[in-house]
């Protein structure tokens, strides 16, 4: 080898050395292993219910679109996550209420079957001191919240037996309007001007049990109605700030001030389209796509088929997709808006959630990284990634 052929050899080599991802950082690791993490809104238990799934074995992202199961929780250091009981919104009927019932108590049942056989791996956190006990015992700690006070129907009774089945918050609304509350989102408007006066009841309830409130996905209205009405601190179990993100699912800055001044927290999400303002193209397509299936009973095929609508979706408006540092611009916003201890996480993961350099709960060491690398001090990302939601939790019943 020549001389010019050996310099070129060895600038090639220094190129790919450049350019290679280095080794991880052992500092931020052993950070990372020292706090406990939580994640306030997992959609695991969409998942669960599809047969054949285990969320005791290791899966791919990318072969079976999962995001989350046992040994993935502990390769990335992920301590706690809420797995969320989610319906979709359907009619606001007797019938449509008891189908919502049904499909919650068999996603709680899900959960427990799933803890069950994986004793080990995993257990059912009902408190903060359970969640720091599981922790340190090995074990991922199982938080249960419900996504859509759909299944409470018009019976104030079901609040406590969701309660009584680990259910620790019950985000008031989803994507449409329901009996206790209005959504940010329902195409035809407000029905009740925010919360009824059942509402104001399962507040009430919500309140007298210790279970949180949580305000993602409700309209303005709505948020302001409850925000006066409890009598504990509030949590947005996944919300992002509208002041950089555009949206009637975010918060406006005088939302989070208001929040914040009464103790509650906003837990950053990893929606894409939550992060960084997509276009007008994109979100019409996404709206579109999501509405319509809201009231309607879908067969597996119309729901694979609605899948399917998604993935090329995303497909087409990749160059769009947020990344890591989009997450951690929101947490610096909220932060600079009203300090560190009213922020934390709650990803969204298997509902929509991940982004460039997060793609699911194996890798969120990355987020502790950014975090690191913005300046943020230990006892400061801690309470990011969970102490100041256990905060909320331990205040939750008055």
């Amino acid at each position: 080898m020549n001389h010019a052929a050996r310099l070129i050899t060895g600038l090639t080599a220094s190129l790919l050395l450049a350019f290679a991802p280095g080794p991880p950082d052992k500092k931020v690791a052993k950070l990372h292993q020292r706090i406990l993490t939580l994640d306030t809104h997992a959609d695991a238990p969409i998942m669960l219910q599809k047969e054949g799934f285990d969320v005791g074995k290791t899966h791919d992202t990318k072969a079976d679109g999962s995001q989350i199961d046992f040994p993935r929780m502990k390769a990335g250091g992920m301590d706690a996550m809420f797995f969320a009981v989610y319906t979709a919104q359907g009619p606001r009927t007797p019938e449509g209420h008891a189908e919502a019932k049904r499909n919650a108590l068999n996603q709680f049942a899900l959960i427990n079957a799933a803890l069950k056989k994986y004793p080990d791996m995993a257990e059912l956190a009902l408190s903060a001191a359970d969640a720091y006990r599981i922790e340190k015992a090995g074990k991922r700690a199982i938080f249960i919240g419900m996504e859509n006070g759909y299944p409470v129907g018009e019976d104030l009774s079901l609040v406590k037996t969701y309660y009584d089945l680990g259910c620790r918050y019950i985000t008031l609304s989803h994507f449409a309007n329901n009996n206790i509350a209005d959504s940010a989102t329902d195409p035809d408007g407000p029905l009740h001007n925010g919360l009824s006066p059942f509402g104001k009841l399962v507040v009430a309830e919500m309140n007298r049990l210790g279970m949180m409130i949580d305000i993602s996905h409700v309209s303005d209205k709505t948020f302001y109605d409850a925000l006066a009405l409890s009598k504990a601190p509030m949590i947005a179990s996944h919300s992002n700030a509208r002041a950089l993100c555009d949206f009637p699912r975010n918060m406006t800055d005088d939302m989070i001030k208001a929040l914040a001044a009464k103790g509650g927290v906003v837990q950053v999400n990893f929606v894409s389209d939550y992060l960084r303002k997509p276009s007008d193209a994109h979100r019409q397509a996404m709206t579109s796509l999501r509405m319509s299936s809201l009231g309607k009973a879908q067969t597996q095929a119309q729901k694979d088929r609605q899948k399917a609508q998604t993935d090329s979706l995303k497909q087409v408006y990749a160059s769009e997709r947020a990344s890591l540092g989009d997450i951690v611009n929101h947490i610096d916003h909220i932060v600079k808006l009203v300090g560190i201890d009213h922020v934390g996480i709650g990803s969204d993961f298997d509902g929509g959630g991940g982004v460039n350099g997060l793609e699911d709960v194996s890798q969120i060491e990355n987020l502790t990284a950014e975090l690191v690398k913005r300046g943020y001090s230990e006892k400061d990302i801690a309470k990011i990634w969970g102490g100041n939601l256990l905060r909320v939790l331990g205040q939750a019943k008055k």
